[in-house]
C-alpha cells in the first residue's frame, strides 16, 4: 500500500504541492501578524481547552485554508480522474480497484494532515519568536503545555476528516467543480457565524461530519470493485 501511495505522490508532483502548502502558510502568517496586535489577551472556549484569541485565530485560518486545499486535491486527483476517464485506465491494472482507490485517499490524508500540522507549528513558533514585537504575551501561545499540542493535533486530524465529506458528493456528481464548491461550503459551515451562532469548536458537529464522511467513503470503496467507470 505504501508503494502505491508513493506512486501517487510521484504522479501528482509532491514538490509542487509542498510549495503550495508553504505559500498558504506564509500568507496566513503575514495575515496573523497584521491582526495579532488587536487580538487582546481574552480567551475563548474552543477545542479541548480554552484558547487565547491569537491561538484561536491560528486554528481558524489554518483549518479554513486547508479544508479548501484538501478539497482542491480531492477534486484534482480523484474526482478529476473520473471526469477525464483516466481512472478506467488505472482500474485496468492487475491491482484491486479498492487498493488503488485507498492509495489515492491515503496519499491525500497523509499529505494533508502532515502539512496542516506543520503549518500550524511553523506559525506558532514564528509568532512566539516575534511575540514582543507584535504585542502578544508568551502565555497566549503556551508551547510548553502538553494540552496545547494535543488540542492542535486532534483538531487537525478532525479537520482533515471532515474535509473528505466533499469526496463522495463529488464522486456522485462526477464533478471536480462540485467537489471544490462543497469543500468551500464545509469550511464556511464549520467556521462561520450566523446571527452569533457558530459551529466552531462544537465537537458533536465535527465528530458527526467526520463519521458521515468516513461512512460515505466506505460505501464508495465497496462499490468501486463492481462500478462502471
Amino acid at each position: 500500500m505504501f508503494k502505491l501511495v508513493s506512486m501517487e505522490w510521484k504522479k501528482w508532483g509532491l514538490k509542487k504541492y509542498i510549495r503550495y502548502a508553504t505559500m498558504i502558510t506564509m500568507v496566513l502568517f503575514v495575515f496573523l501578524i497584521a491582526t495579532a496586535g488587536s487580538a487582546g489577551s481574552d480567551t475563548i472556549s474552543m477545542g479541548i481547552q480554552d484558547r487565547s484569541i491569537i491561538n484561536a485565530a491560528v486554528e481558524l485560518y489554518c483549518n479554513l485554508a486547508f479544508i479548501v486545499f484538501i478539497g482542491f486535491m480531492l477534486a484534482t486527483f480523484i474526482v478529476g480522474e473520473y471526469e477525464k476517464g483516466t481512472m478506467s485506465i488505472m482500474f485496468s491494472y492487475p491491482i484491486k480497484r479498492k487498493n488503488i482507490f485507498l492509495a489515492k485517499i491515503g496519499s491525500i490524508v497523509v499529505f494533508g494532515m502532515t502539512t496542516l500540522i506543520l503549518s500550524k507549528i511553523l506559525i506558532y513558533v514564528a509568532l512566539s519568536i516575534i511575540q514582543p514585537l507584535i504585542r502578544i504575551k508568551a502565555e497566549d501561545i503556551p508551547l510548553r503545555n502538553p494540552m496545547f499540542w494535543i488540542d492542535m493535533i486532534v483538531t487537525s486530524v478532525i479537520m482533515v476528516g471532515i474535509s473528505f465529506l466533499a469526496l463522495p458528493i463529488g464522486l456522485k456528481m462526477k464533478s471536480s467543480k462540485v467537489t471544490l464548491i462543497v469543500s468551500v461550503l464545509i469550511a464556511c459551515f464549520s467556521h462561520g457565524n450566523i446571527n452569533g451562532y457558530t459551529l466552531t469548536g462544537k465537537w458533536y458537529y465535527y465528530i458527526f461530519v467526520m463519521l458521515l464522511a468516513l461512512a460515505l467513503i466506505f460505501l464508495s470503496i465497496r462499490r468501486v470493485e463492481n462500478e462502471d467507470v
